[in-house]
């Protein structure tokens, strides 16, 4: 168990505030990690049929092996500097920085490693940190609006829409996880016929339908809206649909 030196963090985005405790934090953790791992330890260490790279952690941060192109957005790199920056003491193999690169280059790599010293360690690892990462996906969220505000012509409504998810009951769960699961929405790169399908494109959907008293549920419309779109531009990731959709439902089904 890892304790957080501060009780309460504050979100400040041009003199709009909202803060989440420590508590929150472990709540959105615990979620993500069924979200993303059903809550099974051996899910921590994974790679999908179909992709380039490794999948780690309940964030399922995508790790790249070298040489690979790199269309999404890599994270666990990032994670590793985010624990060393904490002090924790990483394994001997993931110690230097010049050598984080996925050391596995195939799936079928991968699988064959999953009882291996190295692939033991990392779970061992990523076990042992699953609030620190909820943390680090938390963190990463004071980043987004801005971002996402300067990609935009149209920021203030979109500034609007956060702000309104934000501050409601499961919303910082929900941002959190719907840009771990799929992105902000800004790179280039994560678009199928031009168009995409991060949290920037859900909150564009928000600012042109009816503004409703209910922002958690007009947030799941939207998203579940943009993710069909992004199936229907790629049908081959139709089988994906009704789980991302159940995922979409745990943004509300507490409130």
């Amino acid at each position: 168990m890892f304790l957080f030196c501060f009780c309460l963090w504050s979100f400040d985005v041009k003199a709009k505030s909202f803060s989440i405790t420590e508590k929150e934090i472990d709540l959105i953790g615990k979620k993500i990690f069924i979200n993303e791992c059903a809550g099974k330890i051996e899910n921590l260490t994974s790679w999908n049929v179909g992709t380039d790279f490794a999948s780690l952690g309940i964030g399922h941060f995508i790790w790249y092996p070298s040489g690979k192109e790199k269309p999404f957005d890599e994270k666990f790199p990032d994670f590793l500097l985010f624990l060393e920056h904490r002090g924790m003491e990483l394994p001997m193999w993931l110690k230097d920085p010049a050598k984080r690169e996925c050391p596995w280059k195939s799936r079928k790599e991968f699988m064959q490693n999953l009882q291996s010293p190295k692939m033991k360690s990392m779970r061992k690892l990523l076990t042992d940190t699953i609030t620190l990462q909820a943390q680090f996906m938390v963190e990463r969220l004071q980043t987004v609006l801005p971002k996402i505000l300067e990609s935009t012509s149209n920021p203030h409504p979109i500034k609007r829409h956060f702000l309104r998810v934000a501050k409601s009951p499961m919303g910082l769960y929900a941002l959190t996880d719907y840009v771990n699961f799929k992105g902000e929405g800004i790179l280039h790169s994560e678009r199928y016929n031009e168009e995409g399908w991060g949290l920037l494109q859900v909150l564009e959907l928000m600012v042109e339908g009816p503004n409703s008293n209910e922002p958690m549920h007009e947030f799941v419309t939207c998203a579940a809206r943009v993710l069909t779109r992004r199936v229907e531009n790629a049908p081959q990731e139709r089988s994906w649909l009704p789980g991302w959709k159940n995922r979409l439902q745990t943004y509300v089904s507490d409130l």
